[in-house]
């Protein structure tokens, strides 16, 4: 008998110690529920917050400096009044003679020098026309974030292609 009455003590203490770590736990679990609550309920202390604002004056469009246009020559000049960033824009200008009454195309591109292949290769393209006589024409490439050197080519359908001199983007 005396081996039956230690295998129910041994159990008997063994489930009142998981009783004793249920309880245990419970009561910290009831109190740390009971402290939060009890901190979130207190009022917050108010403050004063004060906005202030600058007046900036607004700034005019970009304008450029631009060279005048001639033909069978293409001036590139820069926009100014741009970001402070490594994006730039451009303003590209020649003069395309016509005959009067008749139409022209023509397409600008943008080519970039590729050290690799030491070749110029092909940046922004963009075409247009017009129709009438002479006319000044003009193109506003942007080169962002793309440091390095850049040329403006004008082709003009059934002539020779017009090349601007080379000019550098650095940021």
């Amino acid at each position: 008998m005396t081996t039956r009455s230690a295998a129910v003590l041994a159990s008997g203490t063994a489930n009142a110690a998981k009783l004793f770590v249920a309880a245990l736990a419970f009561t910290s679990a009831y109190v740390g529920f009971s402290a939060y609550s009890n901190a979130s309920s207190a009022t917050e202390p108010t403050g004063t917050i004060t906005l202030s604002a600058r007046e900036v004056p607004i700034t005019a469009p970009a304008q450029a400096t631009v060279a005048p246009a001639k033909a069978g020559k293409i001036t590139v000049s820069v926009l100014t009044g741009g970001t402070a960033s490594c994006a730039k824009s451009y303003v590209a200008r020649s003069v395309v003679n016509a005959e009067p009454g008749q139409s022209v195309s023509y397409g600008w591109r943008l080519a970039r020098w590729s050290p690799a292949t030491k070749t110029w290769r092909t940046y922004l393209v963009d075409y247009d026309g017009f129709a009438g006589a002479t006319e000044t024409v003009e193109w506003r490439p942007q080169v962002s974030g793309n440091a390095g050197w850049y040329r403006v080519e004008l082709s003009i359908e059934d002539t020779k292609v017009v090349k601007s001199d080379r000019f550098q983007v650095s940021c």
